[in-house]
């Protein structure tokens, strides 16, 4: 088991401290993966999205359980948490691996399974909190139906799979609708070409969790680029 300093008992409203921009580690430079997750926590980030694709689900594969046994012990020694979402088609097969290389929550989505509740409870089961995700084509009604059983919902305002892709504007009406559903307390998320343009945008829309990949590893300074965009939310 990965050494961690986040409990087990643990969820997203110990994580969260407000509004919270999450680095998209999907976006890094994978020769300095440590360094550059090091730098972010020393800026301020305390929660970072781990994607997880497994060619099926989404064409790409991405990065798994190896890179995250890796890189859980620098987010949990700085007192951050690796939010995992899985762009995958069995879910539920890869909560143990997750949850032995040190994630700390996992998102799937709702395309990918039959039973959200169930698949929710396995992951807590593992001792992991539980998102659900949903694509652009998936109406929000059909996600926040099913919601009660985890803790957050993710509004995708790309096509999941691929980062540096640019951001759908149809999200916003789809989050406000989103809002509207789900009870106070239930965090959305929103993943796919986040950035300064469309910032207060998503917050006012009700967007408390912000992925941002391109905006914070895309520059040179990544560390003055995740605090100038912490400061829009």
């Amino acid at each position: 088991m990965a050494a961690r300093k986040i409990a087990r008992g643990m969820g997203w409203d110990d994580w969260m401290r407000g509004p919270e921009l999450e680095p998209s580690l999907y976006a890094a430079d994978f020769s300095r993966l440590g360094e550059q997750i090091e730098t972010l926590l020393e800026a301020g980030a305390r929660i970072f999205h781990f994607d997880v694709g497994d060619g099926h689900f989404v064409p790409p594969v991405t990065i798994g359980p190896i890179v995250l046994q890796w890189i859980s012990p620098i987010v949990h020694r700085g007192g951050g948490a690796l939010d995992c979402h899985l762009m995958v088609e069995r879910p539920a097969k890869h909560f143990e691996a997750i949850a032995k290389a040190g994630g700390d929550s996992v998102t799937f989505h709702y395309e990918a399974v039959d039973d959200v509740a169930a698949v929710a409870e396995q992951a807590r089961g593992h001792g992991l909190a539980a998102g659900l995700a949903f694509k652009p084509q998936t109406e929000p009604e059909q996600a926040a139906a099913v919601a009660d059983a985890v803790d957050i919902v993710l509004c995708m305002s790309i096509e999941p799979g691929y980062s540096g892709q640019a951001f759908m504007p149809e999200a916003l009406p789809r989050i406000e609708r989103l809002r509207g559903l789900l009870p106070d307390g239930k965090h959305i998320q929103v993943d796919g070409g986040v950035g300064r343009e469309n910032l207060r945008q998503l917050r006012e829309v009700g967007a408390e969790l912000l992925v941002a990949g391109t905006s914070v590893f895309g520059v040179d300074d990544i560390a003055a680029a995740y605090r100038d965009l912490a400061a829009l939310t």
